[in-house]
Order: C-alpha cells, then structure tokens, then sequence
C-alpha cells in the first residue's frame, strides 16, 4: 500500500498523459476524455506506517481517464499474493483502495477558470479504504492543476479528511503529484521521473502515540515502453498518518513512521 497520501491523490506514480494548455469545454464537455489501466507487481522493503516497518509484495491494479466533468485515478492493492504465512502482510488486510475523483469546475460553469500557472480546478476528492482494522478516510477540497517549470502539469490538491474510523473530522492534508518524462529512446521508450507528496497538517494530537502533521513524499525512476514499465521509488516519511515515530501503540509495541522505504515495480499496460 501507498501509505500516505499516501495523494495524489494523486495520485500515484503513474503514466498520465501531459496537457501543456488550459482546460476548453466550449464545444463538446468529452474532447478531453481517455483512460487507461496497468497492472503492477510491487514489493516494497522498510515500509513505515502505524506499526513495525514491513517487507513484502503486492498486485496493484491502477486505472484513471477522464469524462466529462470527471476525472479520475485510482487503485486496488492486494498484499500477500501467495498467502505466506511468514509474509509480513501474514493475518492482515488482505486489501487496500483508493479512488480519488474530481469534478471539473471548468467543465460544470463552462468557463475557463485558467490563471497564471493554474490551468484547471476542480472539487477534488480522495477515499481510502483499508479494511476494519486499516485507514478509512473521505476527504473532500479544492483542486487543481498546476504548469510547472520542467515538470510540466502537475496535480495540486487541498483537502478537509473525515475519518471514517473515529466518525470525526481530523485535520487536512495537501498533495501534489507529478510526471516526467527527461529522457527518450530512438524506440520510442523513455525515462521518467515520478512521484507525489502528502501532507497532512492539523490532526488530533491528544494521545502520546499522535502527531499532528504527518506525511510522505514518493520519488519514482521508471523506463516506460508502450506496454511495459519497470521502475524503483524510494518513498521519504515523516509521522506518516499522523502516528508519532518511535511511540508505543495500543495495538504494537512502537510505531515505526519515519524514515525511508524502497519499492521495486515491473508494470503491464492495458
């Protein structure tokens, strides 16, 4: 699992297509509109959260596109592919999902919202589903996106979150995420570097094992050919989740929350 956002949002580190100009809506409301699917096999060492730091593999199924008002990203992971007993991911939540849509203010007022660096906005959402014992959150914000000196279009999101969990509003988080394609093969592949930041700020803070700011920042090196991808991300915590470095759990001995993991991932696309 991407633990931070894990956002954003975006996103995650992915192959989106690049819209170098402002969003135009004046004549057909789906001109814009593709989507895409890959699947990736994904094993990730040192991984951080609420808990001890854990290796192991997982099936990511990750999709998105555009319709319309909505655009999309999301994924599915599930962890333990074999059922290993002495897997790390061994009695957990065999599944975890995200699905963030966004609704184009663009599109639904039909007038160019485009200023300065922002191209498009959006009321951006993002849902994290991880099972009875895992993170259920719902956020809801503004969206946008953002022209970049050198990365190009990047995705920027600011959001409220509602834990699911605790049925309480707890703090914000703000995302960004990214796509870059730096270096291109005479057949046609290319390398890319990628990735995505979450920030999350104003949590509750009242026990021992909380923090009140948390997040996490993915750096991706991915080749890219029409079908196939392979890529290495080292992943940077901090708190992530909000659950304080080095603190006793209720549920673990301590929470090992900051620090760095590493992620291999070989990709096919649909």
């Amino acid at each position: 699992m991407r633990k931070s956002l894990v956002a954003l949002s975006v996103l995650a580190a992915t192959a989106l297509p690049t819209v170098v100009s402002a969003a135009d809506y004046s004549d057909d409301i789906h001109k814009n509109d593709y989507s895409w699917s890959q699947f990736n096999i994904m094993y990730v060492v040192d991984e951080k959260g609420a808990g001890a730091e854990s290796n192991h593999d997982y099936l990511e199924m990750e999709f998105g596109g555009r319709s319309g008002i909505f655009d999309l990203y999301g994924y599915v992971d599930v962890f333990n592919l074999t059922s290993d007993p002495d897997s790390d991911k061994a009695g957990a939540e065999k599944i975890f999902m995200k699905f963030a849509p966004r609704m184009s203010l663009d599109a639904m007022t039909g007038k160019d919202l485009s200023f300065g660096p922002v191209q498009e906005l959006y009321v951006s959402t993002l849902m994290e589903w991880g099972g009875n014992s895992g993170v259920n959150t719902q956020k809801i914000g503004l969206g946008s996106d953002i022209m970049v000196p050198w990365f190009g279009k990047m995705g920027l999101n600011l959001y409220g979150t509602y834990d699911s969990n605790t049925k309480d509003w707890n703090g914000g988080q703000i995302s960004t995420n990214w796509f870059k394609p730096f270096h291109f093969f005479d057949n046609g592949s290319f390398i890319s570097y990628q990735g995505y930041i979450d920030y999350q700020f104003g949590m509750n803070d009242d026990e021992s094992y909380q923090s009140s700011t948390g997040g996490a920042m993915f750096n991706g090196i991915y080749w890219h050919s029409d079908r196939f991808a392979v890529g290495y991300g080292l992943k940077l915590y901090d708190n992530v989740y909000g659950f304080k470095d080095g603190e006793a759990l209720p549920w673990a001995p301590k929470a090992e929350s900051s620090g760095a993991a590493h992620y291999v991932s070989v990709t096919y696309k649909f």
